[in-house]
C-alpha cells in the first residue's frame, strides 16, 4: 500500500482516534457543546440575534418609513425572543436562494423569512414547528388573456412563460407538474418579478396567495390582476399546501428548542393573531396540528 511521501506511517490508539473525531466534530459545528448551546449562549449574552430575510412581503421585509424589519416572521420572532430575554433583532438582507447557504456559513443565527418546510431543505437545516399554512396564486395581465388558472395550464400551453423567484418553493412545484425549464424565467426577488410581468417578459407570476395579494395592493396597477379562479399545483392527487417556519443550523438545537417551546403556546393565541393581522394572516392560515418532524419526512411531492 502506498504511503504519503511527506507523513510517516504510524498507528493511533482507538481511543485517541475517537477523541480526535469528537474534537473535530465540535470544532466544525462551532457550537462548543454537545447540545448545541454555543449559538444560544452568544445570543443570550449579547441580547441580539441576527436573522436572515429576503425582503418578501408579507413574510419578512424592511419597512422604509420606519426603518424596521417587519412581516409575519420577524414580528413573531421579536415577540418570542423578547420572552426569552433577547431584546433586539438584527436583519441580514439576503436573496431567497442564498438564505440556506448564508445560514450554514454563519452570516446570521436563524432564518425568519417564512421559508417552507420541505424534506430536501430538512436535509441541510433544521426547522421550527410551522407558524402558518399557505396556498398558491398567480398574477396575470388584466383579463387573463392566456387563461391561466393553474400550473397545469402553463404545461398545456407551450408558449406561456412563468415568472418565479429563485430558490422558492414555486420552482419545485413547477418542476413537479412538468413545466419545461424553457418556459420559466427566474427573478432574484419579488419586485423584479413584478417588473417582469408588467413589461410582458412573462405571462404570469407564481407566488404564495399572500405574496400575490400584497404585490397587487402595492403595485396599484390596473394592468395586472390575480388569476381567479385558481387551483394550486396538484401533487400526487392533492393540492399542495406550504407550511412556513423559522430555520436553524442543525447543530443549534438549543435555539430551535427555545423557539419551539414558545411557539407551542403562542400560535393561535389572541396575541399571535393580533401580531400577524396587519400582514393579511388570520385563522385560515393557522398551521393546525402540522409539525416540522412529520413535514420533513413527508413522502412524495416536491422536495
Amino acid at each position: 500500500m502506498k504511503r504519503s511521501l511527506f507523513l510517516p506511517a504510524f498507528k493511533m490508539p482507538g481511543s485517541a482516534v475517537l477523541m480526535a473525531l469528537a474534537l473535530f466534530a465540535a470544532l466544525a459545528a462551532g457550537c462548543g457543546s454537545a447540545d448545541g448551546r454555543g449559538t444560544w449562549d452568544k445570543i443570550e449574552a449579547r441580547g441580539v440575534i441576527r436573522v436572515g430575510y429576503a425582503n418578501e412581503a408579507p413574510y419578512a421585509y424592511l419597512d422604509p418609513q420606519q426603518n424596521r424589519l417587519t412581516g409575519e416572521a420577524p414580528e413573531i420572532a421579536r415577540i418570542l425572543l423578547a420572552r426569552l430575554g433577547v431584546a433586539e433583532i438584527e436583519g441580514v438582507l439576503t436573496e431567497f436562494g442564498s438564505l440556506i447557504p448564508g445560514l450554514k456559513a454563519g452570516r446570521f443565527d436563524m432564518i425568519a423569512a417564512g421559508m417552507y418546510i420541505t424534506p430536501e431543505r430538512c436535509r441541510e437545516i433544521a426547522f421550527s414547528n410551522p407558524t402558518y399554512q399557505m396556498r398558491e396564486a398567480f398574477i396575470v395581465r388584466a383579463g387573463n388573456p392566456k387563461k391561466l388558472h393553474s400550473y397545469e395550464d402553463v404545461v398545456a400551453n407551450g408558449e406561456v412563460r412563468l415568472g418565479l423567484v429563485s430558490g422558492t418553493m414555486e420552482g419545485r412545484y413547477a418542476e413537479a407538474v412538468g413545466i419545461p425549464a424553457r418556459q420559466i424565467s427566474m427573478f432574484p426577488d419579488v419586485p423584479s418579478a413584478l417588473s417582469g410581468i408588467s413589461a410582458s417578459r412573462v405571462d404570469a407570476f407564481a407566488g404564495t396567495a399572500l405574496t400575490v395579494q400584497d404585490m397587487l395592493t402595492k403595485a396599484n396597477d390596473s394592468g395586472l390582476e390575480r388569476a381567479d379562479p385558481f387551483t394550486g399545483p396538484v401533487i400526487q392527487g392533492k393540492e399542495a399546501i406550504g407550511y412556513g417556519a423559522f430555520a436553524f443550523r442543525k447543530e443549534d438545537q438549543t435555539l430551535r428548542q427555545r423557539i419551539n417551546g414558545e411557539l407551542a403556546s403562542f400560535i393561535g393565541s389572541a396575541d399571535h393573531l393580533q401580531a400577524v393581522r396587519p400582514f393579511g394572516f388570520g385563522p385560515d392560515q393557522l398551521p393546525g396540528p402540522a409539525r416540522a418532524k412529520a413535514l420533513c419526512q413527508a413522502p412524495g411531492g416536491p422536495a
